[in-house]
């Protein structure tokens, strides 16, 4: 729950704040889950995992400790950011959406392929069971913290003009690919480190794991959620992670009425997606639209409860 509500806030500042249509989380997932991973292993287990072509040096030899191996899957991550970054803000709209995408199909291949980095389709397994609850939603409220900070600065209020109208955000003097650019590359840091902790978590990684049907997953919490709203997306991830897991019943064979109704893998996706269909039909603006929680609407609604209450009482 702590890691997609880590994911959900970091992709909505690109899709909802800035108002990008980004198809690539999984890419920056897969970049900082393999290094986190290959930085967490001994040299000896190393040699254990990659049995058909030896790993490459130094990575061989390298050993770090937990924290710093997030950090460097966090760094990579946002360092692939930077450098893909000047494409792909040379774009908009759909084609911005098909390049990201693109580029998260290149690193799933590449990871699939590359033998003496990744381990190719084998993957790597007997990863330490190092993520608990202290490091994941550490991990969750600093993210959340961060975001919704820079969201209320100058430099998110240009972000949100460039998503209401990027010429009338230029016209004012906004540099809008310096911004766009700083949140990719924040956004692509928060996944990295995400990886990280979800390799170490379920601790096996293959390629298998990261594609599109994982930016997909996110996809489908920041539009229930509401686009732009950092308290939605939040919601949203613990309401989809539950749900996922209350769900598993319908991919189970059952007994009805006589009759014997086989399991259907995928039916919980199915589900998903005729929720947010109907999200989409009744709920424009998604759960939360762009509103965001604060404790003063909060003691507002409460007084506003209480006075409706005494009313009634009266």
């Amino acid at each position: 729950m702590a890691i997609f509500i880590t994911l959900a806030v970091s992709y909505n500042l690109i899709n909802g704040v800035c108002g990008q249509l980004h198809l690539g989380p999984n890419a920056f997932i897969t970049l900082g889950a393999y290094t986190a991973a290959l930085l967490t292993l001994s040299p000896r287990e190393k040699e254990l995992i990659f049995i058909i072509t030896p790993l490459i040096w130094p990575l061989d030899q390298v050993s770090l400790s937990f924290p710093l191996a997030l950090l460097s899957g966090g760094l990579v991550a946002a360092l692939f950011g930077f450098l893909t970054g000047f494409p792909v803000f040379r774009v908009r709209g759909d084609y911005l959406a098909i390049v990201t995408l693109g580029f998260g199909e290149v690193v799933r291949v590449l990871a699939n392929n590359l033998q003496g980095l990744t381990n190719g389709p084998l993957g790597l397994k007997g990863l330490q069971p190092l993520t608990n609850l202290w490091w994941s939603w550490g991990v969750a409220a600093a993210t959340v913290a961060v975001i919704l900070s820079l969201v209320k600065s100058s430099y998110g209020r240009a972000m949100q003009a460039i998503r209401d109208d990027e010429t009338a955000a230029q016209a004012m003097g906004v540099n809008t690919f310096r911004h766009l650019m700083l949140a990719y590359v924040l956004s692509a840091f928060c996944f990295g480190v995400a990886g990280g902790l979800l390799a170490h978590l379920i601790t096996t990684i293959s390629p298998s794991l990261f594609t599109f049907f994982l930016t997909f997953n996110l996809l489908i919490i920041i539009v229930v959620s509401g686009l732009g709203s950092t308290t939605g997306a939040v919601i949203s991830a613990i309401l989809f992670t539950l749900a996922g897991e209350w769900l598993r019943f319908v991919e189970e064979p059952h007994r009805l009425f006589g009759f014997d109704i086989p399991g259907i893998p995928g039916m919980r996706m199915v589900i998903f997606s005729l929720l947010l269909l109907v999200v989409i039909i009744f709920f424009r603006q998604g759960l939360m639209g762009r509103k965001e929680f604060s404790w003063q609407a909060a003691a507002r609604f409460w007084k506003l409860s209480a006075i409706r209450r005494d009313a009634g009482n009266v």
